[in-house]
C-alpha cells in the first residue's frame, strides 16, 4: 500500500459531474405495500393470476395449493413405470422402518404403518417435489418420546402418551401450515446448515445408544438421552446381557451396513440397500419362527391389529392437563422435522433443475400432519434417506408417494400378522444403520476448512445433544446462530478503500496490497446497513480510523488528513439511530477541522437523509455518485485553496480519465 499525488479535473469537469438524486417520495400506504410484498412474497406468487380471466384465475389458484392438478392432466405411461417402481422400493424401506420408529418414539409399532398411508397420499395431492417420499424419521421420533416421557411415562400410561402423541401432531402441523399460509417460512432460516449438521449428527449418535437396548437385549433402559446415563445405564447391567441378541443384531448390522457399502459405490445397485431392511425383517423372522428364539431372550414385536388406520379425532388431548406439554413437543418437533424435509426437497430440487415453493411445502407437511393426527398418524415429514432412495429409483411425480401407500395399504389389510415375529434387534439395527448415515463428519471438516465459527456451532449443537439432551442441543445451536447473526448487525465490517494503480476502481486496502491511498484523504467503507444495534459501534470505529490516519499521516510527515470519505454503497438501509449517528460523525469530524463526504448512498438512504434535513446539514455537493467523482471534487478543494507543496518528485501522476 503506497500514496500517491493526484491531477486535478477542471471546473469544468466538476459541474458536469451528476448529482446524487432523492427518490421521488411515494404515497405511506403504497410503500407500506411494498415493504410488505417484499417481506412476505419475494416470489410474487400472484403473478401468474395476472391478466387473466376469472375461470382461468380459479384453476390457477386451485393448482396453487394442490400442485398435482398441475402435473396429473400431463400423465403419461412412461411416468406411471418410473413412479410404480420407485414406489415399490420405498415402501420396502418405509414398512420396516415405519415399525422401527414408531418403537423409537414409544409408540405402538402399527402407528408406523398407520403414519406411512395416509399423510404420503396427502402429500401427493398437495406438495411441490417430485422426490420426497413421506414418513416418519428417527430425530423426529426421539425428540418426540424425550419430551413427552418427562410428564407422562409410556409403560405406566400408554392410553394419554399415545393421545398426546397425537396432539403433539396436530399443532406441529398447525405450526408448519400457519408458517407456510403467513408465509413465515424465513424463520426456519435460522437453523443454519452447521446447526442442522450439527445437530442430527447429534441426534442420530443419540438413536444409536438408545438402540443398544434393542442390541443386548435389555429389558429396562434409562429414559434420558444423555451418553453418560446411557453408558451407566447398560454397564449396570452386564449380568442381563444376551449373546443371542447381540449375535443376532450384529450380523443383520454387518448386513445392512455392507449393503449400503455395496450400493455407494456401484449407485445403480442402490435398489439392494433399499431392500435390505424389508429382507432383514424377513430374514429375522423367519430365524425366529423356525428356532424358537422368542423362548431364549430375542423380544419380538407380537401381534399388529389388522386393518386401515381408525379415526382418532376424539384422541387428541384438547382438554387434558397436558396440554402444554403436547403443544411445547409439537412446536420443537415440528420446526425440527420441517426443516429437515424443505432441505430435503431443495437438495433434490436443484439436482433435477426445478423450483419447490418452501411455502407451499410447509402448507401440504402441515395438513399432511393435522389430517394424520385425526387418523392414528404420528408426526411425518420428507426423510432424506428415504427421498434418496425415491431419487435413486428415478421416480418423475409425487405419484411414488401414492404407489408407496397403496403397498403400506395392502400390507395392513392382509400382511401384519406376518411381522408377530420380528425381532426387536433387527429393528435396532435397521436404524442404527440408517442413523450411522446422518452422521456426517465430512461435512464437520468443510465447516472447520471454511469457517471456524461454523465449526464451533455444529460441534456445540452436536454435544449439546449427545452430552446434554436434544432440546439443550438445539437451544445452543439456535442461540449460537442468533448470535452470529446479531454480531454481523452489531459489528459491521468497516475497511480503508486504496485505488487500484491505473484503473478508476477504489478497494480494501487489505484485501489490495496494490491499491494506493491518497493524501489527506481518508475513504472508509460501510459493509452493513446502519441501525440501532451497530450505530454506536459505527461511531467508534469511524472516530478510531480517522485516529488511526492522523497519526499515521504526522509520524510520516506527510499532508494533513482534510476529508473523510464514507463509501455507503452497501448500507441498504438506515434508522433514526443511524441517522444521528451520522450527524454526531458529521460534528467530530467538524471539530476536527475535517470535512464529510458521501459516496454511493442508495435511494433509501438518500430519501431518510432528505427527510431529516441532514443534507442540507451536509451540502449536497458533499454528495457524490461513486468515490472516484468523491476523491475528485475532494482534490480540486484541495488545488482550489492551494495546499501543501505536493511530492511530485516521488510520486505517480494521475491522469483524468482514473477518476
Amino acid at each position: 500500500m503506497g500514496t500517491i499525488d493526484y491531477s486535478y479535473p477542471t471546473t469544468t469537469n466538476m459541474e458536469d459531474c451528476p448529482r446524487v438524486a432523492v427518490p421521488p417520495p411515494r404515497p405511506f400506504f403504497e410503500s407500506l405495500k411494498m415493504s410488505l410484498k417484499e417481506t412476505f412474497f419475494p416470489d410474487d406468487p400472484l403473478r401468474q393470476f395476472k391478466n387473466q380471466p376469472p375461470s382461468w384465475r380459479f384453476i390457477l389458484g386451485m393448482q396453487y395449493f394442490l400442485p398435482f392438478l398441475e402435473w396429473a392432466p400431463r400423465y403419461s405411461l412412461s411416468f406411471l413405470k418410473a413412479d410404480l417402481i420407485a414406489g415399490i422400493t420405498i415402501a420396502s424401506l418405509a414398512i420396516p422402518q415405519g415399525i422401527s420408529y414408531a418403537k423409537l418414539a414409544n409408540l405402538p409399532p402399527i402407528l408406523g404403518l398407520y403414519s406411512s398411508f395416509v399423510p404420503p397420499l396427502v402429500y401427493a395431492m398437495m406438495g411441490s417435489s417430485r422426490d420426497l417420499a413421506i414418513g416418519t424419521v428417527a430425530v423426529g421420533s426421539l425428540l418426540m418420546a424425550s419430551m413427552l416421557n418427562r410428564e407422562v411415562n409410556a409403560m405406566e400410561n400408554p392410553r394419554l402418551y399415545l393421545h398426546l402423541a397425537l396432539t403433539a401432531t396436530f399443532f406441529a402441523g398447525v405450526l408448519e401450515a400457519g408458517l407456510g399460509f403467513l408465509r413465515l417460512g424465513f424463520i426456519v432460516d435460522f437453523l443454519s446448515h452447521a446447526t442442522i449438521v450439527g445437530f442430527m449428527g447429534g441426534a442420530a449418535t443419540v438413536v444409536c445408544l438408545q438402540q443398544l437396548k434393542g442390541i443386548l437385549g435389555l429389558d429396562h433402559f434409562t429414559h434420558d438421552t444423555d451418553l453418560v446415563s446411557v453408558m451407566r445405564s447398560i454397564f449396570s447391567q452386564t449380568h442381563q446381557w444376551r449373546w443371542e441378541s447381540v449375535v443376532l443384531g450384529c450380523c443383520f448390522l454387518f448386513f445392512l451396513l455392507l449393503t449400503r457399502y455395496f450400493s455407494k459405490r456401484k449407485p445403480k445397485f442402490f435398489w439392494i440397500s433399499a431392500m435390505a431392511p424389508l429382507t432383514s425383517v424377513i430374514l429375522g423372522s423367519v430365524l425366529v419362527y423356525l428356532t424358537h428364539a422368542e423362548r431364549h431372550g430375542v423380544q419380538v414385536i407380537g401381534h399388529l391389529k389388522k386393518g386401515l388406520n381408525p379415526p382418532s379425532v376424539e384422541n387428541l388431548a384438547f382438554g387434558s392437563p397436558y396440554l402444554m406439554t403436547a403443544i411445547k413437543t409439537g412446536i420443537v418437533t415440528g420446526v425440527i422435522v420441517l426443516a429437515e424435509g424443505i432441505a430435503a426437497g431443495r437438495s433434490f430440487a436443484m439436482l433435477k433443475n426445478y423450483h419447490i415453493d418452501g411455502n407451499k411445502e410447509m402448507i401440504a407437511f402441515g395438513m399432511m400432519n393435522i389430517l394424520g393426527s385425526c387418523t392414528s398418524c404420528y408426526l411425518t415429514t420428507g426423510p432424506f434417506s428415504r427421498s434418496a432412495v425415491n431419487y435413486n429409483a428415478g421416480c418423475k411425480t409425487a405419484a411414488s408417494n401414492v404407489v408407496m401407500a397403496t403397498a403400506v395399504m395392502i400390507t395392513l389389510l392382509f400382511l401384519t400378522p406376518l411381522f408377530h415375529y420380528t425381532p426387536l434387534v433387527v429393528l435396532s439395527s435397521i436404524i442404527i444403520s440408517a442413523m450411522l448415515g446422518l452422521i456426517d463428519y465430512e461435512a464437520a471438516i468443510h465447516l472447520w476448512k471454511i469457517d471456524k465459527f461454523d465449526f464451533v456451532v455444529c460441534m456445540s449443537a452436536y454435544i449439546g445433544v449427545v452430552f446434554g439432551n436434544i432440546e439443550i442441543g438445539l437451544v445452543i445451536a439456535v442461540a449460537l446462530s442468533v448470535l452470529r447473526v446479531l454480531l454481523f448487525v452489531a459489528r459491521p465490517k468497516t475497511m480503508i478503500l486504496g485505488n487500484i494503480p491505473n484503473s478508476k476502481f477504489y478497494r480494501s486496502v487489505e484485501q489490495y496490497p496494490r491499491a494506493q491511498t491518497i493524501p489527506g484523504i481518508l475513504i472508509l467503507e460501510i459493509g452493513a446497513p446502519i441501525y440501532f444495534a451497530n450505530a454506536g459501534y459505527l461511531r467508534e470505529r469511524i472516530s478510531r480510523w480517522i485516529d488511526e490516519e492522523e497519526d499515521k499521516l504526522k509520524s510520516s510527515g506527510e499532508i494533513d488528513l482534510l476529508y473523510v470519505i464514507l463509501d455507503m454503497g452497501a448500507v441498504g438501509s438506515i434508522d433514526t439511530s443511524g441517522i444521528s449517528m451520522l450527524e454526531e460523525v458529521k460534528k467530530n469530524i467538524d471539530r476536527r477541522e475535517l470535512k464529510l463526504v458521501l459516496a454511493n448512498p442508495g435511494g433509501e438512504l438518500m430519501k431518510k437523509l432528505d427527510r431529516s434535513k441532514f443534507i442540507e446539514t451536509l451540502g449536497r455537493e458533499w454528495i457524490h455518485m461513486t468515490v472516484g467523482e468523491a476523491v475528485g471534487a475532494c482534490n480540486f478543494t484541495l488545488h482550489s485553496r492551494k495546499p501543501q507543496a505536493r511530492k511530485s518528485d516521488e510520486s505517480e501522476t494521475w491522469s483524468d480519465n482514473n477518476v
